[in-house]
């Protein structure tokens, strides 16, 4: 695609205004006709407008959209020269899963710098809370591992808390991540400059919906979460409050019958995600294995809380030969004395004592241990 086609493309998408859905459903009516109307042809020739459905509001605002091609020419100009790519909803590398998952709510376009092939790889998302807790934070590193392990690229939202915990753990497993902003990428640069080794590499990809230069912002923050939902085949939740861009991204999602997996929480925390689970979103333990919660209005809380937790005490000794009480307080981040898991470990059928050199420590049965592996 040529610069002139990307200047009108960029045109289309900074109509102020004016829902991303009605632009693309307005190029659609171009596509569809019969001859063809181009990207250039929709703004050079107002004859074409009628055809394509605009009323007299729209045709306004084209008008006043033509009045800026000069100034787009020299931005698309200015994008290219530093190493940015433009990249409209018809473009080859458009990433497909984001049409599929948005429709005609997908950006009209999208910037972008790094490896654009990681837009066609299998993707996850791990989202959750700016001031997430520790073992939030530990779940998110081990999905993001366990993504690297399975070769996904992880999406972040770059913020705080869960976002930048998924982008540190997949790079520094040696894994691929695309961060999705909530400002314009020509206003990325500090974020640049700490990940330019990684997007030379081809490990990360950096990506906005929004004006270039266009600063931070709460408004695009929130928008942007649904562009972070439509990168993912699947979505991970490691915290959620029953208010604000993670609990109104998986609504969405659920509605949209999404893959979303929630991290199943212990009795004493104080999030949404018990409230995400009983919307219809799959349980999971601390290393993301799913959890069978069938008939839980015939159990209670603590009873469920019981079978996340031995979940996680099976998927740790899954992992290791032997190991003792405290080292697994510390893979599970749980608030617990050694001689309280000692006997929370000792009441496990799963689970074996073997005492060596005055020391105690604990395996999965022999049997079940083959079992595993």
């Amino acid at each position: 695609m040529n610069k002139q086609e990307l200047t009108y493309w960029i045109t289309l998408a900074l109509i102020p205004k004016m829902w991303t859905k009605r632009k693309n459903e307005i190029y659609v009516n171009c596509f569809q006709h019969v001859p063809q109307i181009s990207i250039i042809d929709l703004f050079e020739d107002s004859s074409n407008w009628d055809i394509v459905g605009l009323n007299e509001t729209e045709k306004i605002q084209f008008e006043e959209a033509r009045l800026q091609l000069a100034n787009n020419s020299f931005l698309v100009e200015d994008l290219m020269s530093q190493g940015y790519d433009i990249l409209p909803v018809t473009h080859e590398e458009y990433p497909k899963l984001l049409k599929k998952n948005l429709k005609f709510n997908a950006p009209t376009v999208i910037y972008t710098k790094g490896n654009k092939s990681l837009l066609k790889e299998e993707t996850i998302a791990i989202v959750g809370s700016r001031s997430a807790s520790e073992k939030s934070l530990a779940f998110t590193e081990n999905i993001a591992r366990k993504a690297v392990d399975e070769d996904k690229v992880v999406v972040s939202g770059f913020a705080k808390g869960v976002d930048r915990q998924a982008l540190e753990s997949a790079v520094n497993a040696n894994g691929k991540s695309i961060i999705v902003l909530p400002q314009g990428i020509m206003t990325f640069n500090s974020g640049f400059k700490q990940y330019l080794k990684y997007i030379i590499q081809g490990r990360i990809l950096v990506m906005s919906t929004f004006a270039p230069k266009a600063p931070w912002s709460v408004e695009f923050a929130m928008a942007r979460n649904p562009i972070i939902y439509g990168m993912a085949s699947e979505i991970f939740v490691a915290q959620s409050d029953d208010k604000g861009g993670t609990w109104a991204g998986v609504l969405d999602g659920l509605r949209k019958n999404r893959p979303i997996y929630v991290r199943y929480p212990d009795g004493k925390e104080k999030n949404a995600n018990r409230l995400i689970i009983q919307r219809g979103a799959s349980a999971v333990d601390i290393f993301g294995k799913v959890l069978t919660l069938s008939h839980n209005d015939q159990k209670t809380p603590e009873q469920l809380e019981k079978d996340a937790l031995d979940s996680n005490i099976i998927s740790v000794l899954k992992n290791v030969e032997m190991i003792s009480a405290k080292e697994i307080i510390s893979k599970l981040h749980i608030d617990w004395r050694d001689d309280k898991m000692k006997r929370y470990l000792e009441k496990m059928s799963q689970v074996e004592k073997k005492k060596i050199k005055n020391r105690i420590y604990y395996k999965l049965k022999g049997n079940m241990q083959r079992e595993l592996f």
